[in-house]
């Protein structure tokens, strides 16, 4: 998992870029920005609250405090930390 704890900051948006029915969950910094795999099927809901958890864990807050802003069914996705 990558540390992305620098990320923790109230206010600070995070774009990320979600692959849904990957092998396994994973977030990872590449050169083009956040990658985040996931396992399960982009229907319901279920990828987006799957990579807030990974995001979550990966930046070292509560899941809670993550908010997605923009690409709710889309593959780019902004998330906001909250205060």
């Amino acid at each position: 998992m990558t540390d992305l704890t620098h990320l923790a900051t109230p206010g600070t948006e995070i774009a990320v870029r979600v692959t849904p029915k990957a092998s396994r969950n994973e977030v990872k910094a590449t050169d083009e920005g956040l990658r985040a795999y996931v396992t399960v099927v982009p229907e319901g809901g279920k990828a987006n609250k799957e990579v807030q958890k990974l995001l979550a864990k990966a930046i070292g807050v509560a899941k809670t405090r993550l908010v997605l802003v923009r690409g709710e069914t889309s593959r780019d996705k902004v998330f906001r930390v909250e205060g």
